[in-house]
């Protein structure tokens, strides 16, 4: 084995490929052909989407297991450990499993170089392949038509929704984006489609394709109650469910597409209603609308492209008018950083920016320079570290404060390595 620790491994495969995004499913599939992975898998979800993407596979993944199944799930990024990329029946695989498929990879592989994001990928089809399964879910990394995870066929496609993120790979507009996101889709299969407005590029693939597909608020659809919610579609009906277990309204609209989803499953994976009521009582995600209670209480979201901070946004006025938020804040410089801030700097009172050091992220000074274009005044850089800017936060909240962290997973990463064990 070419390595010793997991840790070794991620670091060689950092510097294998010339580049960290590198579109395209030659390489993967022709690695997947040498591992004799290219056979059919187990039941295979693709989940796909510009924000909702984390949701939709956790629900998935843990109403299919309160069902009986035996289930894998493959996302990305991870927050704490590489290992949460890749999980069977709900835990992360361990180092020497992965370690395993990376020997196997290699091996395989012969002069294909891989990206850092194929290498994780192939390792998780080996790890599923090995671990007989009922059903495999993958999250689409980037994009979709051109994305590694496509080198599988999806029997069920879902998108959980569409807007503008990563430009540079998928085009400036929902329409370029979506057929960007429905490459997905394979003829035949349905794909469901959370999103209530679908570009009609989507449409017009599906429908040269002959994909059935299945949209929300036409082919399914649901109705916020005082206490939970009821969903419906052609012919099923559940009233008075819970509300999913991750926080937010807008899960809501992930929940509907994962119930068509699971409508959608042959007989044999078939999933009953009280699975589905465990299932969304019982499901979590970190990072996403999470809570950490004290005296100044804390709000962690990975809210990172302009779509997901317009959802933050509305929740901050919906759940939290008349506090004054404290916001920790930093993203990837290539994010449509002024389209991110125009919906939130209104609700936000003071900001700390705090630094990542590694070369993609935008510096403290130039989001400085972005915020005060977009009105902000009371602005605070200048710190070492996110801790520092963290600190900074609590020091600078007044009882009855909110402290918001929010911005690249790497910012929340971070946050959350420091209170290991603390958040709801």
């Amino acid at each position: 084995m070419r390595f010793e620790t997991l840790a070794d491994w991620l670091a060689w495969q950092e510097t294998l490929h010339p580049q960290a995004i590198d579109l395209g499913l030659s390489r993967v599939s022709s690695v997947l052909e040498r591992m004799a992975l290219a056979k059919p898998m187990p039941l295979t979800l693709s989940v796909g989407g510009t924000n909702g993407k984390g949701s939709c596979v956790a629900m998935l993944e843990r109403i299919l297991r309160e069902a009986g199944y035996r289930v894998g799930a493959y996302t990305s990024p991870h927050l704490l450990r590489y290992n949460e990329r890749i999980s069977v029946d709900g835990q992360p695989v361990d180092d020497a499993r992965i370690m395993q498929a990376f020997h196997r990879i290699e091996t395989a592989r012969q002069d294909t170089s891989l990206s850092f994001f194929e290498f994780g990928t192939l390792a998780a089809l080996d790890i599923f392949n090995a671990a007989s399964l009922d059903i495999q879910i993958l999250e689409v990394g980037l994009g979709g038509r051109l994305d590694a995870v496509n080198s599988v066929d999806a029997d069920i496609a879902l998108i959980a929704s569409i807007d503008i993120d990563h430009q540079e790979w998928l085009g400036h507009t929902r329409e370029a984006i979506g057929q960007e996101k429905a490459g997905i889709f394979r003829t035949g299969r349905p794909a469901v489609i959370a999103d209530p407005e679908v570009p009609a590029s989507v449409i017009r693939l599906a429908r040269e394709q002959a994909v059935p597909l299945y949209r929300q608020g036409q082919a399914f659809g649901f109705r916020r109650t005082t206490d939970g919610w009821d969903w419906w579609n052609e012919d099923t009906r559940f009233d008075a469910l819970p509300l999913p277990a991750i926080p937010g309204e807008h899960q809501l609209m992930n929940a509907a597409a994962v119930l068509q989803c699971l409508h959608l499953l042959p007989a044999a994976c078939a999933v009953d209603e009280t699975a589905i009521r465990r299932g969304l009582e019982r499901v979590h995600l970190a990072g996403r609308f999470q809570w950490f209670a004290g005296d100044i209480p804390v709000l962690v979201d990975v809210a990172h492209n302009p779509q997901s901070v317009r959802i933050l946004a509305e929740h901050l006025r919906r759940f939290h008018a008349g506090r004054r938020i404290q916001a920790v804040f930093a993203v990837m410089r290539d994010k449509d950083i002024p389209g991110m801030l125009q919906p939130i700097c209104d609700v936000i009172d003071n900001w700390y920016l705090a630094p990542l050091h590694m070369p993609r992220a935008a510096t403290p000074d130039e989001l400085s320079g972005i915020l005060q274009a977009a009105g902000a005044s009371r602005v605070q850089r200048g710190f070492a570290s996110v801790s520092a800017a963290c600190q900074a936060a609590r020091v600078g909240a007044q009882p009855g404060d909110l402290m918001l962290v929010f911005g690249s997973f790497f910012l929340v990463s971070d946050f959350l390595a420091q209170t290991a064990g603390q958040g709801g």
